[in-house]
């Protein structure tokens, strides 16, 4: 928990105490139900949390901005950003549906009126976005195929409406297709040694009709 407050130190209580509870939901969630691997849990603030968080460095959401986070998981990037951004709209989906019963549970533990979660699959979704989100679900050209149809068309943010991808490694193969996407090294927000390789990956896609 001081991880977040030492790189987001103007929470409110009420988000003080959504983010502090993360730790005891999951890990009684996690005994029923293996959202996180058991290696991973234990580092739950840096390895999930934090690493969520990573995508509020590179963008502070408007009020009112519709975000679609695909392939979930547990929750991942979608419950913490939701808990930092409360006035905007998080749909998480994922094809699993014990990781979807997880996140409703921690959504509605935390009372997060900005949530819903759906076992869905991305291409089946309804409606469009200004943001989507998600945690290396897949490569980059598949996931753009999934999401390219689901893009609003008025931009809101000076960043421009697309994907915000948390991946790391290298992706220069996997970016070669998308000239104007642009990576963002989250070793230049966060100390620890975790972060050293990971990047938010902004692709930006116009709206198709």
């Amino acid at each position: 928990m001081d991880e977040i407050l030492k790189y987001f130190p103007y929470l409110t209580d009420i988000q003080k105490e959504q983010f502090a509870k993360l730790d005891l939901l999951y890990h009684d969630w996690n005994e029923k139900i293996n959202v996180i691997s058991r290696k991973d849990i234990d580092a739950l603030y840096t390895k999930h949390i934090l690493h969520s968080l990573g995508i509020a460095k590179i963008i502070k959401f408007e009020p009112g901005t519709y975000v679609l986070d695909v392939g979930t998981g547990g929750g991942f990037p979608g419950i913490p950003l939701a808990i930092l951004f409360p006035e905007t709209r998080f749909f998480l989906i994922d094809i699993i549906a014990k990781k979807i019963k997880v996140v409703q549970a921690v959504a509605e533990a935390l009372e997060l009126k900005n949530v819903k979660a759906e076992q869905l699959r991305a291409e089946n979704v309804k409606g469009d976005f200004d943001f989507i989100v998600s945690r290396a679900v897949t490569n980059m050209p598949d996931f753009v195929s999934w999401v390219k149809t689901k893009i609003k068309k008025n931009n809101k943010h000076e960043l421009k409406n697309g994907i915000l991808y948390l991946k790391g490694g290298d992706l220069t193969e996997e970016l070669k297709d998308f000239p104007k996407a642009t990576e963002y090294n989250l070793a230049d927000f966060f100390e620890d040694e975790f972060f050293e390789t990971k990047k938010v990956v902004h692709v930006p896609l116009k709206f198709v009709v």
